[in-house]
């Protein structure tokens, strides 16, 4: 078992990022963090952390916080289903990732674990589970974060052939506790919460807590092969079924109108128009409206197997989630609830 190392990571202070730093630490490994000028960090403080400020898109800033580190996870990624600067999303997602597979090499470092996205995976026309076996094409992607990633993958899988020792693993859509920003599925169970979602389409997606994506990237570390990608994931989850675990959770009743995921293309481009006047993220967004024609479900067979990855039931990563978002402000306490 790999411990007592010192690991570089970058996006210390995200969703994803501050639940592998914790992860990392728990298994007693030093961690050089990456964070971005004006990141809260505070609560991810210890002995064996040290923190470097920078920016994935500035190689010289990597190049300091890497220095004396074994293994490198770049976790860090600009995560939103609405931009109005794709050019900066591309930046951060694919420059930032050149930046950091091309400093781990000239590091030589034994072993990096790259965090990508199922976004990048190909899905099954028929609604069965997708695997790792298709990647998509930059332009089968929908909207510039799921085409940015998937460019950025093709780059480190283009790097893995020229020797950079990665491991690629593809998280579903992680929840849970501590998603500060929030996260887009962060925000849609905020306002399912709070009774702002009153109606639903015909969609699914893989849930799975923040945590156990987290071990994932440990377990890839530790048994991963190089070259080799993992799908990181939970369950799968009807959209309706999610609303309707929520409403329970919060004392609330769920929707019940569903409607075609076309009908909902107005609201959202009323939405992205809105926020392109307050700068604000829109909670629905064209892209995610064409996203949701699909059952966004996979499979993590592969790193079950491989990595011996497992992940708990999926409520409880909503039931942690909703009870950190009501402790920290997002959420008033419900009158009944069975949290």
């Amino acid at each position: 078992m790999i411990t007592d190392a010192t690991v570089f990571l970058t996006g210390a202070s995200g969703f994803v990022g501050s639940a592998v730093l914790r992860a990392l630490v728990a298994a007693r490994h030093s961690v050089h963090a990456l964070i971005r000028p004006g990141s809260r960090y505070g609560d991810l403080a210890g002995p064996n952390v040290k923190f470097f400020t920078g920016d994935v898109r500035d190689a010289e800033s990597i190049r300091g916080a890497l220095a004396g580190c074994r293994y490198v996870f770049h976790v860090a990624a600009d995560y939103r289903l609405w931009t109005p600067d794709r050019d900066a999303m591309f930046a951060a997602n694919v420059t930032g990732t050149r930046n950091v597979m091309e400093e781990a090499m000239r590091a030589g470092v034994e072993r990096i674990v790259y965090t990508s996205s199922v976004a990048t995976l190909a899905l099954h026309a028929d609604g069965t589970p997708a695997d790792e076996s298709r990647l998509l094409t930059e332009p089968e992607g929908i909207g510039a974060y799921k085409r940015s990633k998937i460019a950025a993958e093709r780059l480190v899988c283009d790097m893995i052939a020229k020797g950079l020792p990665a491991v690629i693993v593809n998280p579903s859509t992680p929840i849970g506790p501590r998603d500060i920003r929030p996260t887009p599925t962060g925000r849609i169970i905020v306002a399912a919460a709070s009774g702002r979602i009153p109606a639903f389409v015909n969609t699914g997606l893989n849930l799975v807590h923040v945590d156990d994506v987290a071990q994932g990237h440990l377990a890839a570390l530790q048994r991963g092969k190089i070259g080799e990608r993992y799908i990181l994931g939970g369950q799968n989850v009807l959209f309706a079924q999610m609303l309707a675990d929520i409403a329970g959770l919060v004392g609330r009743r769920p929707p019940t109108v569903r409607l075609p995921w076309f009908a909902t293309l107005p609201a959202a481009a009323a939405a992205e128009t809105l926020a392109r006047v307050t700068g604000r993220e829109p909670l629905a967004t064209l892209d995610g409206v064409r996203m949701s024609k699909y059952r966004m479900f996979f499979t993590s067979a592969k790193a079950e197997r491989e990595l011996g990855y497992g992940a708990r039931p999926y409520r409880d990563a909503l039931r942690d989630a909703i009870r950190w978002f009501r402790d920290f402000g997002y959420l008033p306490a419900p009158a009944r609830a069975s949290l």
